[in-house]
């Protein structure tokens, strides 16, 4: 939601952010305690950047911002300072701050597996309340598991699906969405023959490529890994998606260079008209909003022989580190954010989708939404409880692009070499 999240989402430029801010005044009920030891303790968090909601610039920062201070409102004993860092970076650097020993207290991010395999996470249930847990979405929270533990917390949720320009369209004869390739194929030289200059929108840059990829290989009943758990990269399904993919590239029905493009930037020429049809999901609906863009559908996404019976869920993670002991003090933030209405705002502001019934529940008339609510139940994910998919992901991000540039069997072996070899 990678929704991802965002799988994970990524939709702003590098921020960072130090929120310092003591609190003062009585603790937020009767079953709090002081921080350990009866002093202030304070919690170190980095939290990945979402971005600017529309019309909301920095909305980030006061996002974070206003979850800190009332949190510290209620529990002026706990501190905590938070730092946001963009999706690109953000990976890099909370491995180099690990590897200084600047070990955070919780991290918000696309990703957990890696450290797991370190040991550096505290389980779910010493960290999360009974009744915050129980309210989790099952298939959600079971992906948040190694070896029958928890360790990730889902954060916010995403489901994708097949955005189409119905002005386009009309200026282009095409009667209604593509269900097949050949039908996108056919659609794409209707548009192009339209003047539309980009198509199909194809992102396969590294902010998310691991994402566009997934969706296409499901296309053709691919994936990262095959129905054994073995990975499947460089499988004859997944080499002949990329050469079909290869093929739109080459005709000129995609965005120019796609290796080299972020989904920011090709779902903001969506939303500026200069897309006939892009993959997104409900993170995407801001930025055509902002754009103006209002005349346009939402379809499942094309396979090869028909609509997918399944969609790419991609989930964000939180999760608390055990270096500096603070079990006891991140419980009581983990429970404030999803009891409160910090979970809610998140979504509100980016139209990602709640992780917990009661989030669900409460977006169920929202209709721009419900297409991937619906999709949610039947989702598929990319192999997030396996350690080896830390090293694999970024390697995807990084070079998978050049699939529809190059011999597509020759990178996807060449990832394939990079996923055996992970660990």
């Amino acid at each position: 939601m990678n929704i991802k999240l965002v799988s994970g989402a990524a939709l702003g430029l590098a921020t960072m952010l130090v929120l310092s801010s003591c609190g003062s005044g009585g603790s937020g009920g009767g079953d709090d305690t002081q921080a350990s030891g009866g002093g202030a303790v304070t919690l170190k968090m980095v939290a990945a950047d979402y971005g600017d909601g529309p019309g909301k610039p920095n909305s980030g920062e006061t996002f974070w911002k206003g979850v800190v201070d009332e949190f510290q409102a209620a529990n002026p004993n706990i501190k905590v300072e938070v730092q946001v860092i963009n999706w690109n970076d953000i990976d890099k650097q909370v491995a180099t701050m690990i590897q200084n020993g600047q070990v955070p207290d919780i991290l918000q991010t696309g990703d957990y597996s890696g450290f797991v395999a370190d040991k550096l996470l505290y389980k779910v249930d010493e960290v999360l309340s009974p009744n915050v847990s129980g309210d989790m979405l099952q298939k959600f929270a079971d992906f948040g598991k190694v070896d029958g533990a928890a360790y990730g917390i889902p954060f916010v949720s995403s489901a994708r699906a097949l955005f189409y320009n119905k002005d386009l369209f009309e200026k282009a004869g095409i009667a209604e969405p593509p269900k097949t390739w050949d039908e996108l194929k056919a659609a794409a030289e209707k548009l192009k023959g339209a003047g539309v200059t980009q198509p199909f929108g194809l992102p396969l840059g590294q902010e998310e490529a691991q994402a566009e990829s997934f969706l296409w290989m499901l296309g053709n009943g691919g994936g990262y890994k095959d129905a054994s758990g073995k990975w499947s990269i460089n499988s004859p399904q997944n080499v002949e998606t990329f050469t079909y993919v290869k093929g739109l590239v080459d005709a000129g029905l995609t965005t120019p260079n796609p290796g080299t493009k972020d989904r920011k930037t090709v779902w903001e020429d969506f939303g500026a008209g200069k897309v006939g049809m892009v993959n997104g999901g409900p993170m995407s609906i801001p930025i055509f909003d902002a754009a103006g863009l209002k005349n346009y559908g939402v379809a499942p996404i094309p396979g090869k022989a028909g609509p997918l019976d399944t969609t790419l869920g991609v989930m964000d993670w939180i999760m608390a580190f055990n270096k500096n002991g603070h079990a006891a003090e991140i419980k009581k933030f983990f429970d404030f954010f999803y009891t409160g209405n910090a979970a809610q705002k998140i979504s509100d502001t980016y139209k990602l989708l709640p992780v917990t019934n009661g989030g669900i529940e409460k977006l169920s008339s929202d209709e721009k939404l419900k297409p991937f609510l619906d999709a949610l139940p039947n989702a598929s994910f990319y192999p997030f409880q396996d350690p080896k998919w830390a090293e694999v992901n970024p390697a995807i991000k990084q070079t998978i692009g050049g699939a529809v540039k190059d011999d597509p069997a020759k990178v996807l072996g060449e990832l394939q070499k990079t996923a055996e070899a992970a660990g």
